[in-house]
């Protein structure tokens, strides 16, 4: 069964066992594979495809007495937020838990825009197991609520080790499980942050003094902020772009409309039927993506080697930049550009500029809902790792922000 928000929902949910999320609804996106559900990722690539078991993170979900509900509407293969349907699903209250891919920083910004809280998590600590991506290196489950105690519970609920994803980091997924439960019970803990001089620098000047008035109020509840540089910051987005392209376009290889998806009716051979089927198959916007990265692969490698080089200095700078701090403090999005009507690749990075640094350096980040601080949003990066501290630190915030506690 399928509606206007959700292209499935589950007539007949099975019996879940005992569990934290005992009584809890996940909406999951159609990328993330459940037993017998259609998998189409938004992509005709994927028609019909229906998933063959249930990804990792679902099990787990399960086996800690969640319902999975249903699947909301998605962009393709989870390539920005066109035709996503996330936030008006969390803001009209038809889950309490929404899973989204986030290789841009999609999960943050629709969670944010349903007023709800949105993370990302360390990279590596959740399986990517029966996860239909687009970027490997950069995409992760995110996950959206309307409180930090179902967002945390969520996280402790999906982590474990699973030898069938090479990404896992093991000793993280332990360190970040042994952690979870005591967070949030001490927001006043947190004393320091680092504003991050050049992202703040790029909002234009009504947003730039909505941001400056927010870091503000904090001073005054008694945080101490500091400012941070990261020389490599202004290339953020050309390095995500080139490496984010090059890996989707070896990654989409395999849609090959042989085993399923959509097959082209106009080809003479197998070899036209394979070129055809791919151009029908993709839309628009996937198939420009997937060209920067033919270009990147086969014509200008150089560049490619390069933006690696520059995406190991942010990974070790963006950590050395949050010793002394408990996190970083920057705004959710990028002025006037919006992430629900980009259409080409270049106004996909506009509308994601603010929310790329985290999916490169696979760093935790965390959203506040829209409505808390200046227009321009407010979000949180932390250590590698460091999932339990930034939940401590968004819950002191947010109550610094609403009022929901003493400061």
């Amino acid at each position: 069964m399928e509606s206007k928000l959700f292209t499935y929902i589950d007539a007949t949910p099975p019996e879940t066992a005992p569990g934290p999320l005992g009584g809890k609804t996940v909406v999951i996106q159609p990328n993330m594979s459940v037993r017998n559900w259609p998998t189409e990722a938004g992509s005709m690539a994927l028609d019909n495809y229906v998933a063959l078991e249930d990804a990792t993170a679902i099990q787990h979900l399960r086996s800690a007495g969640a319902t999975i509900k249903g699947s909301s509407r998605m962009s393709e293969l989870g390539f920005g937020l066109k035709a996503d349907t996330t936030s008006e699903i969390i803001r009209n209250g038809l889950t309490d838990i929404a899973l989204v891919t986030d290789t841009l920083g999609e999960a943050r910004m629709a969670g944010a825009a349903g007023e709800a809280f949105a993370f990302k998590p360390s990279y590596g600590i959740l399986s990517r197991f029966g996860l239909i991506g687009l970027v490997p290196s950069m995409e992760c489950y995110g996950m959206a609520a309307r409180t930090l105690p179902e967002i945390a519970g969520a996280l402790l609920a999906m982590t474990g080790a699973d030898s069938r994803d090479p990404a896992m980091d093991e000793t993280g997924t332990a360190r970040v499980a042994s952690e979870l439960p005591p967070a949030l019970k001490t927001p006043n803990a947190v004393r320091t942050l680092g504003v991050l001089k050049p992202a703040r620098e790029q909002l234009a000047a009504p947003d730039a003094d909505a941001f400056d008035a927010t870091v503000s109020r904090l001073v005054r509840a008694g945080l101490e902020i500091r400012e941070i540089e990261l020389t490599d910051y202004p290339l953020v987005r050309t390095v995500h772009q080139v490496i984010g392209s090059v890996e989707a376009s070896s990654s989409t290889g395999k849609y090959d409309s042989v085993r399923y998806g959509h097959r082209s009716d106009s080809g003479r051979n197998w070899n036209d039927m394979y070129i055809h089927s791919r151009g029908e198959a993709f839309g628009r916007l996937i198939k420009e993506y997937l060209f920067q990265g033919g270009y990147f692969q086969y014509e200008n490698y150089d560049a490619f080697v390069g933006a690696c080089r520059i995406r190991t200095r942010l990974i070790r700078e963006s950590e050395t930049a949050l010793d002394g701090v408990d996190a970083l403090l920057l705004p959710l999005k990028n002025g006037a550009a919006r992430a629900s009507k980009a259409e080409a690749a270049g106004d996909i990075y506009d509308a994601f500029a603010p929310t790329l640094l985290a999916n490169l350096t696979g760093q935790p980040a965390l959203a506040l809902p829209e409505s808390t601080g200046a227009p321009c949003g407010v979000q949180l990066i932390g250590k590698r790792l460091g999932d339990a501290q930034l939940l401590t630190v968004g819950q002191r915030l947010y109550d610094i922000l609403t009022g929901g506690a003493p400061s």
